[in-house]
């Protein structure tokens, strides 16, 4: 195991001998850069662009760090907007592209303060430093004590993010060896693992995302804290996890993300529920759902085609609904009261590790709620799903169901032939199927008893 990194005296790698170019670099970034070093600060590129550049890649976002204060840069941009309390930013806007800008941050020994949240309401105590508290874990809940780039390298958290772009001289500043991790393609963490996690959980959450995005590993010192301490991410406060858990799912590289987030058993402090379902016979199938399903997404984020939290939301927590609303039927033959009860309940226990707003929450349910309509084919109102406004989702839905055995391959085929045909040919395809009309959601793949009907007794013509 290696030893934790320690910032030193910078290496300072000129122009010549790096692969970076200003042609690669966001126009607005540049001239965030610029402006900043005419006004006579320190103005450097940092974090993930950085890296990204070194890799040949294109960053999606251009961070600056500078040692001008969050005030003194929107003195500079009129179209700069302060940000967070617990770490205090300037976001420059430039229409659809924001440029985040960082002062430098001391290294200094945090105090300790208990009893608050992550954006650091309250008041802190007499004793405590104003400006930096942590929990009771070790968690920084306010971090604004600003000093120079030589101690804000100590705040960053894996070496290969550690990299400073000087657009003074167009050089790379490396204090803690991150140009020699990326050409070995690991994640080390600046400093001591255990405390660095504990500061915060969520850098066990962005070793698994950066390994999945830059198919790098992860150093063995780095690595061995993760999974004793993955409980850490209980205290997360949901939202947060919400961001992180996009980053994670819908960034291109989600089927690798989640073996990672099983590997260090992160996963089930995330998802609870789902977690406990997977490991359950009945519903291990939802799992390759999963799989299946972020395999996909990955395909459609390459092809630059939209994606959606909606559909991942309902692919991750269907094993955690239909696992609530079994339990809640006791053996009775189910139905879509209970699959809408089972919705509601996983979704509001789930808030408290990954929240889900209620603009991706409520089309979440509508989609799993569509679910029982597809195994009803007779009858001209059976097509009516075709014009809901969650139809398409639903429908992928299905198939994933159907690749993953949990649903008729025969009732998948008949819903895409469907969707093709003139109206006069949908009608005359559902009249096929008149008796068609299974009992219960049925959604597990499971033929249902088809309804008997009732015959009227005769009426006597006395």
């Amino acid at each position: 195991m290696n030893a934790p990194l320690r910032p030193r005296a910078p290496v300072i790698i000129p122009r010549n001998e790096h692969s970076i170019s200003r042609a690669n670099i966001s126009a607005h970034a540049l001239k965030v850069l610029y402006r900043l070093h005419e006004a006579g600060f320190q103005a450097f590129l940092v974090g993930g662009a950085v890296r990204d550049l070194l890799l040949g890649l294109t960053p999606k976002d251009f961070d600056v760090a500078t040692d001008a204060h969050p005030e003194e840069v929107r003195h500079l941009f009129r179209n700069c907007r302060l940000i967070g309390r617990r770490f205090r930013l300037a976001h420059v806007h430039f229409g659809q592209e924001i440029i985040e800008v960082a002062t430098f941050r001391a290294a200094a020994a945090p105090e300790r303060e208990d009893d608050e949240d992550d954006e650091g309401e309250g008041e802190a105590a007499p004793e405590q430093h104003p400006h930096r508290a942590v929990d009771e874990r070790g968690r920084i809940l306010r971090d604004n004590i600003y000093g120079t780039v030589d101690e804000d390298v100590w705040r960053r958290d894996f070496a290969a993010n550690a990299l400073y772009y000087n657009i003074e001289d167009f050089s790379v500043w490396d204090y803690v060896g991150g140009v020699e991790d990326i050409r070995a393609r690991r994640l080390r963490l600046i400093g001591d693992p255990e405390q660095r996690y504990r500061e915060d959980p969520v850098r066990m959450l962005r070793a698994v995302r950066f390994a999945a995005k830059l198919d790098f590993s992860i150093e063995a010192g780095t690595e061995e804290p993760i999974r004793r301490l993955a409980y850490l991410l209980d205290g997360v406060p949901p939202a947060r996890l919400f961001d992180e858990s996009l980053k994670l799912f819908l960034s291109g590289y989600g089927a690798r993300a989640y073996e990672l987030l099983k590997t260090y058993g992160l996963f089930e402090h995330l998802f609870p529920a789902s977690a406990a379902a997977f490991a359950l016979p009945p519903y291990a199938y939802a799992e390759d759902m999963l799989a299946r399903g972020l395999a996909n997404t990955d395909a459609r984020v390459r092809e630059d085609k939209p994606v959606t939290p909606v559909f991942l939301f309902a692919v991750l927590l269907w094993s955690a609904v239909l696992r609530e609303m079994n339990e809640r039927q006791a053996g009775s033959s189910p139905n879509t009261a209970a699959l809408l009860d089972a919705c509601d309940a996983v979704l509001k226990r789930q808030q408290a590790r990954v929240s889900i707003p209620r603009r991706f929450g409520i089309p979440m349910r509508e989609l799993l709620m569509l679910q029982p309509r597809f195994n009803r084919r007779s009858g001209a109102k059976s097509l009516a799903i075709l014009q809901h406004p969650r139809f398409r989702a639903a429908y992928d839905f299905l198939l994933l169901r159907a690749e993953a055995g949990a649903a008729d391959p025969e009732l998948a085929r008949w819903w895409t032939q469907v969707q093709t045909l003139p109206q006069e040919e949908r009608l005359k395809l559902v009249a096929a199927h008149a008796d068609d009309f299974p009992e219960g959601v049925g959604m597990g793949g499971t033929p249902k008893r088809k309804r008997r009907r009732r015959r009227r007794p005769a009426v006597s013509a006395e």
